[in-house]
This record gives structure tokens, C-alpha cells and sequence, in this order.
């Protein structure tokens, strides 16, 4: 097999989400691809089948150590990345259709110096419950966190943009903070219709996620960051017209940048 390792949301190795893009895996089984996500220990991995160079189209299935994922953020742009590069004679911009089952994202690819430039049309947010109540303190007292560790101005709601995430709103301490705490923390949050959680401080604009086991910490998530901007647009924290700038600086030192355009 013929694989790439990439670094996404960061214009230099060794920062930004670490990612293994598999290409010419379309005669893998499922079986197959889940072992090797977690062999290679890679928050996600995507496999690339159904590559046409010449229409700039493929199909991707993306898996995390647990299982296999419809949408993600991180693993879409690092695979078109790896595409634009495969481009002979080299190409300036390109605009990929990437389809993750009955799904096909927009992707926009531009070379530069050592990196290349990606964006992706998520499409519009879809917002779900707003979670108050016992409910809400279910979700605060499996995230270690104290009532004073949450930003009480905003509501808990759940958003999505292919992956629905429970957007939390905190204080910058309990950003730091949290962990999940509890063993059945995915059965909880089928309960408001989620699938992750993701804390958010709205006025730093940083943002953490993790497994729903609480092992693995997911460094910056593109499936998040989409809803999470929609949400500050949403709550009137941010204004529609300017790009949400989200930043993450992992506890090992991998700074990294997503901007999300409202269009």
C-alpha cells in the first residue's frame, strides 16, 4: 500500500493533527481498515478509493480507533492535500469532489512553498436541542467540571455539519480543566442526539474534544470547528460577515489555526 503522513491545519511538520492517508484502498475491507487505524495510533485515518486524477474525484472512508465515521473535518482536507501533491505537471488550484458515502464534500486545494492550502464547504449548520436542566448537569458533572467552570450566558446545544457535536460553552478554566468522567458518556450524549462533546471558550475562541472514552484528546477537529463557528454566529457572538478564526495549542506543543468563513 502507498500512504502519506500529513499534518493538517499547520503550514510545518510536526505541528498541527497528525494523519495517515492511505491511497489506492478500495479493495480493503472494513476489518482491514479499522486494525490499521489503530495500528498507526492516529486520532483518524482516511482511505482513499476510487481515485480519477483526471476528474479530481475519490471516495474516502474515514475510521478513528473506535469505528468508522460519515463526516470528518481533519482527515477531508489532509486527504485532498495529499491528492493536490500527487498532481503532474504540478497545478496552482484545483477543486476536488470527495464522496464519504451518500455524501460528496467540495474541496478546494492551492499549492504552496512546502504546504498546501485547503478549504472545504461543510454546508449550512443544523442545530439541534439546547440542553438545560438536569440534563445539562448530567453532561457538567461528566466533564469534571463546576457550575462556576461554565459560561452560564449560553446554552449547551447540540450542531452539526455531517457530525452533530454538543457545543459547551466554559469559562478558560474549564477548558483546562475538563475530562470526561464518566463510562457511558456516548449513551449519554445519544440523549440530546449527539455524537461528541466539544468545550468551547467563545471569547478566547479555543476549543477541546476528545474520544468518548476520554483516552485520546483530538488536537483540532475540522467536523467541530464548523459548528462551533455557527454557534458564535448563532448567539450573537461573533459577526456573520468576518472569519472565525479557532485555535488549539495541544498540551505537546502543536499550535495550529482553523478559519471558518460563513458564506
Amino acid at each position: 500500500m502507498d500512504y502519506r503522513h500529513v499534518d493538517v491545519f499547520s503550514r510545518y511538520a510536526f505541528q498541527g493533527n497528525g494523519l495517515m492517508v492511505v491511497l489506492g484502498a478500495a479493495g480493503l475491507s472494513t476489518g482491514v481498515q479499522q486494525q490499521l487505524t489503530r495500528e498507526v495510533r492516529q486520532f483518524e485515518t482516511v482511505f482513499v478509493g476510487d481515485l480519477d486524477l483526471a476528474t479530481r474525484t475519490a471516495s474516502l472512508r474515514v475510521f478513528t480507533e473506535d469505528e468508522e465515521l460519515g463526516f470528518a473535518g481533519h482527515p477531508v482536507l489532509g486527504a485532498s492535500a495529499v491528492l493536490h501533491s500527487l498532481l503532474e505537471p504540478p497545478a496552482d488550484e484545483e477543486t476536488w469532489a470527495l464522496r464519504l458515502g451518500a455524501r460528496t464534500v467540495t474541496v478546494r486545494t492551492r499549492g504552496e512553498v512546502g504546504w498546501v492550502d485547503t478549504s472545504m464547504d461543510q454546508g449550512p449548520v443544523e442545530f439541534g436541542s439546547v440542553v438545560t436542566g438536569d440534563l445539562a448537569d448530567r453532561y457538567r458533572r461528566a466533564l469534571g467540571l463546576t457550575t462556576e467552570a461554565l459560561h452560564t450566558d449560553l446554552p449547551m446545544q447540540v450542531a452539526s455539519t455531517g457530525l452533530p457535536y454538543l457545543i459547551v460553552p466554559v469559562q478558560p478554566a474549564g477548558l483546562a480543566a475538563a475530562v470526561i468522567q464518566s463510562p457511558d458518556f456516548e449513551a449519554l450524549l445519544a440523549e440530546c442526539g449527539s455524537k461528541f462533546v466539544y468545550l468551547l471558550d467563545p471569547i478566547a475562541l479555543e476549543g477541546r474534544t476528545w474520544d468518548n472514552g476520554g483516552r485520546v484528546e483530538d488536537v483540532a477537529t475540522g467536523s467541530a470547528a464548523g459548528p462551533a463557528a455557527g454557534y458564535l454566529i448563532e448567539h450573537g457572538i461573533h459577526p456573520a460577515a468576518a472569519a472565525v478564526r479557532i485555535a488549539w495549542t495541544s498540551e505537546g506543543g502543536r499550535p495550529m489555526v482553523l478559519a471558518i468563513m460563513n458564506a
